[in-house]
């Protein structure tokens, strides 16, 4: 048993508050642009002295105006307590900064109270034990348990630090195939901002309160009555994808929680009827990657294919197409 709780590690962070979260509290401002991190958390570190604005200290009530340059140097705990578990990883590239992988559908990436172990988080212990110095060991983004596709973790406090302000500065490049209901005609933006839903605690929802989100999509091959897209993300709500495709009435084909009932193409056979029928997580697959290496400063850029559930899903529908 790593008991990562029980450690921390220095954190070096620095941002420029952009002109959008003018009028808010400087906690809630840096609570959005570091969303690693609680808000509860910084707040301390403001208490602490360890967060300057343009050179000086602060308040975390104090609001701020765009502009203010932001440098952090604090303390932070490493994850909760996590033991290595060999569990295989597709290991697409690593190097001693990175690990840039394909996460598998069905993998919860953190251990959280309904998954203590059987995580990303604990394979990745397994493969490396030196990430147990590292917050989270080395993980800086989410995929959701359903959502396969391409991840990167850092390796060092440097790596970890540079892509966290690399994130979220939106210098990252994510891009997302998904399968969704309906004929889209063409490609578009929803820039719509995502909360908690107000009483359905699990799931996100398009509300005033939320933080800002824009997702950019275009039409990668149309089917009789779902569309395939690739999608482009701005910032990284939880949910982003699935949230907003539902929010313009095309929601991610067999997604549970916000897509109650498939889409069926009229006429379609049993074949294609059992097939849209048994694809009951969201079609959604984090297909590419890009990111300037926080060593080098090289740009990299790395695809991961579809898993064989989607793809051949794809195929199903591009069937069903041509018989018509």
């Amino acid at each position: 048993m790593v008991n990562l709780a029980a450690k921390s590690e220095p954190l070096e962070l620095a941002t420029v508050i952009p002109a959008e979260l003018a009028g808010k509290r400087l906690d809630q401002a840096l609570a959005s642009l570091f969303s690693d991190y609680s808000r509860a958390r910084i707040s301390d570190w403001i208490k602490a002295g360890q967060v300057l604005v343009d050179q000086h200290p602060a308040r975390p009530r104090d609001k701020v105006h765009g502009g203010e340059h932001i440098h952090i140097s604090a303390q932070v705990s490493v994850s909760a307590a996590a033991s290595p578990e060999a569990i295989a990883l597709d290991v697409i590239y690593e190097d001693a900064d990175v690990i840039v992988l394909n996460k598998p559908v069905g993998l919860v990436v953190h251990p959280g109270a309904g998954n203590p172990q059987h995580t990303l988080l604990n394979a990745l212990l397994n493969h490396d034990p030196a990430l147990d110095q590292l917050p989270r060991a080395g993980i800086i983004q989410r995929l959701d348990k359903d959502t396969s596709g391409i991840m990167v973790v850092t390796r060092s406090l440097r790596a970890h630090t540079r892509l966290v302000v690399d994130l979220q500065a939106r210098r990252l490049k994510r891009e997302y195939l998904a399968i969704v209901n309906g004929v889209l005609t063409a490609g578009g933006t929803v820039d719509a901002p995502i909360g908690r839903h107000p009483r359905q605690r699990t799931r996100m929802a398009i509300t005033t309160a939320g933080k800002p989100a824009i997702t950019h999509f275009r039409v990668e091959q149309r089917y009789r009555a779902h569309t395939l897209i690739r999608a482009q993300l701005e910032s990284g709500r939880t949910h982003q994808i699935r949230v907003h495709m539902a929010h313009i009435q095309h929601a991610v084909l067999g997604d549970p929680a916000y897509n109650n009932r498939p889409t069926l193409p009229r006429g379609a056979d049993q074949t294609v009827i059992d097939g849209i029928r048994r694809f009951r997580r969201q079609a959604l697959h984090a297909q590419r990657l890009g990111f300037s290496h926080p060593g080098s400063g090289d740009w990299l850029e790395f695809d991961a294919p579809p898993p064989a559930d989607f793809a051949g899903l794809c195929e199903l529908l591009a069937g069903d197409a041509a018989r018509t």
